[in-house]
């Protein structure tokens, strides 16, 4: 049976390049009708940071992946490190060390040389300094394995160094407490990043020492910026709470990182857990290195909310919203402006002329008037009176009624519909005018048009 994890450390909210390795593992495994196991390392206490663990499991239940094992935690497991660690030992696959800290920090830069690696019985008995337990790396030959996504990897082990096992304060590396538990819970796959690759012949000679079977390995590419450097926070990558917050959804995100790294025959198309579950193929990830682009995110996002019925994006939409609008003015207001959110926190900036009286920018209306400051006063106030008499409010006779004006005052349309856009909204950009101003309402319409006749002096 296919079993693979998803081993995070604690030490802080996980980016985008984590939680897209839990999400192929994830794939991966139920493609296969597998096991996907989540397991918590977090041996390295000094890089610890509080709270880290709860939001791991958040993020995992934001996008929908669920483990069947765990979570497993290492710091709660450590005599079954140590026992492995002694029987290493025993078995004359690993040693003693008892060189100072200060010995060790002399030889920094160089590789360990060894120093304790022939010590007698006698010798090692009779030494009371405290220790460490470092594995014996064969010092000539070669590691090597087939990489499930990179292929043939092979390394020298005369520059691997004998790499500790076991810490003096009785803790495990990573190295060794990572082998123990992929054996023991029978991990069948390791995949994970290339930033992996060179601890790979570490691990390996670590299982070989026990005399166990070697799972599979892959290295998934890593992820960089437009710009070809690391990922950072300055190309726009984030964690996927961040990302939450600010109102991208789940199945956008779970695309967007699919993608990184993995191939579909229309990378354009948005697919479903179910559907990438489906079409996961571990053969078709990249060797090379996966590029940010967070305009794909927002481009996937977009679609998305395009894609969502009303009655779902109103849902959607009510924890990022700060203003304040009845439901049924939201549900006219919605349609008119699905078509231009990216994120759903976009919403507020969006509808907030809808709610309370925008800024005016009286020059920007003189400009696009083309009339004089009495002019374009008159014109408001005679659109202020066709509003007024309109009975049967409405679209079609809002728009019937203001084109008569228009027409009948020799006006071109589009100086005479921005003039009554920019003072009723203060922008010069919205959904049709007509529509904004239908669900404004007729006594709003009034008031802000004659708000900015006084404005204008």
């Amino acid at each position: 049976m296919v079993r693979v994890r998803f081993a995070p450390s604690p030490t802080g909210i996980p980016h985008i390049g984590n939680t897209r390795t839990a999400l192929f593992n994830y794939l991966f495994a139920r493609h296969h009708s597998g096991k996907f196991i989540l397991r918590i390392e977090d041996t390295d206490r000094s890089r610890l940071v509080p709270g880290s663990l709860e939001k791991i499991l958040e993020i995992l239940k934001i996008v929908g992946i669920q483990w069947d094992e765990g979570p497993y935690i290492q710091s709660e497991r450590l005599d079954i490190y140590k026992k492995y660690a002694l029987e290493l030992v025993k078995k004359k696959a690993a040693y003693y060390c008892f060189c100072s800290p200060e010995r060790l920090k002399t030889l920094r830069g160089h590789g360990y040389d060894g120093h304790c690696r022939q010590l007698s019985t006698s010798k090692v008995e009779s030494l009371k300094t405290p220790f460490i337990i470092r594995l014996k790396v064969p010092q000539t030959g070669v590691t090597g394995w087939q990489d499930l996504i990179q292929n043939q990897i092979v390394f020298k082990n005369q520059l691997l160094d004998d790499q500790v096992l076991l810490k003096s304060d009785g803790f495990p590396t990573y190295h060794l407490a990572v082998v123990v538990d992929d054996h023991l819970m029978k991990i069948s796959h390791i995949l994970r990043g290339s930033e992996w690759i060179s601890s790979t012949p570490k691990h390996i000679l670590l299982y070989q020492a026990f005399g166990w079977s070697l799972p599979q390995f892959g290295h998934f590419p890593v992820i960089l910026g437009p710009d070809k450097a690391k990922l950072s926070k300055r190309h726009g990558a984030k964690s996927i709470l961040d990302y939450c917050q600010e109102g991208y959804l789940p199945q956008a995100l779970n695309t967007f990182m699919a993608y990184l790294g993995w191939s579909y025959q229309d990378n354009s198309q948005i697919l479903s857990t179910d559907e990438l579950i489906k079409l996961f193929d571990i053969k078709k990830l990249h060797k090379t290195n996966a590029i940010f682009d967070l305009q794909k995110l927002n481009y996937f996002n977009a679609k998305l909310i395009r894609q969502t019925s009303l009655k779902s994006l109103l849902q959607l939409i009510k924890p990022f919203l700060k203003v304040k609008l009845p439901e049924e003015k939201l549900a006219k207001i919605i349609p008119l402006i699905q078509e231009r959110l990216v994120k759903l926190a976009d919403i507020n900036n969006l509808i907030e002329y809808f709610a309370v009286q925008p800024k005016t920018d009286t020059k920007e209306i003189l400009l696009e008037s083309n009339l004089s400051v009495a002019g374009t006063k008159k014109y408001l106030q005679q659109v202020s009176q066709v509003v007024d008499s309109i009975s049967d409010w409405s679209v079609a006779i809002l728009e019937e009624k203001l084109h008569n004006l228009q027409t009948s005052l020799g006006l071109k349309p589009r100086p005479a519909f921005m003039t009554i856009r920019l003072a009723v909204t203060g922008r010069p950009a919205t959904p049709p005018l007509f529509d904004v101003l239908s669900i404004l309402g007729k006594n709003e319409v009034i008031k802000r048009l004659t708000y900015v006749q006084k404005t204008l002096g």
